[in-house]
């Protein structure tokens, strides 16, 4: 081979080497649950607790869509003097669905009076002047229970906010715009956390379609 093209070849693959070499884009990273993603203005904490479990332990499967949905009851502390409203923010963050934990429950505008809501709370029994807001099915979703796949248990957060506003209600508000108009209204936060598991006596999903 002439040196000319020796030449030639080796600035080719000099040129090659460099790009086959570049690593891969990196992936944008999950979103955090919201307690961490919004965090109080200086660090005020909500005692936050549930009838239904202890922090940390496990959900019952009546809480679940397993057995009945039923709406576990949730109790926190009350907010400094100038609350207006709570939010409570449900979600799963043992699964990313769209690069965040899965949103099971937003209820917001709870009166600042309202630091409980009673277990079996049917979906009409929200608060008066409270609104239901998204959860990943839709809009204006009420308390959508954990359907753990067999696998790790999953963490469930439920996530209490005193704010010193109210928001807008609108029935299509999305996670985004709501979480938004929290932005700097948060005064105090807290959560409880159950863990979650497949119901052992549930039949087998489905298959799926070919």
């Amino acid at each position: 081979m002439k040196p000319v093209v020796l030449a030639a070849s080796a600035l080719i693959a000099l040129a090659i080497i460099p790009a086959m070499a570049q690593p891969a884009a990196p992936q944008a990273a999950a979103r955090p649950n919201a307690l961490v993603e919004f965090p109080a203005q200086g660090g005020g904490k909500l005692t936050v607790t549930t009838p239904a479990w202890k922090d940390g332990s496990d959900i019952p499967y009546e809480n679940t869509q397993y057995r009945g949905n039923v709406f576990p009851g949730l109790s926190w502390s009350a907010g400094p003097g100038s609350t207006k409203s709570y939010v409570v923010i449900m979600q799963d963050t043992g699964a990313i669905v769209r690069g965040a934990p899965i949103l099971h429950w937003t209820l917001y505008n709870i009166p600042a009076s309202v630091t409980k809501l009673d277990a079996g709370m049917s979906p009409t029994g929200n608060p008066a002047g409270s609104s239901y807001g998204p959860n990943i099915r839709a809009s204006a979703q009420p308390y959508m229970g954990p359907r753990t796949p067999a696998g790790p248990k999953h963490p469930y957060h439920l996530q209490v906010f005193a704010l010193d506003t109210t928001i807008p209600a609108k029935a299509d508000i999305t996670y985004d715009e709501l979480t938004g108009a929290m932005k700097g209204h948060i005064l105090a936060s807290g959560e409880v956390v159950g863990l979650g598991s497949v119901d052992p006596t549930a039949p087998p999903p489905a298959p799926r379609p070919n």
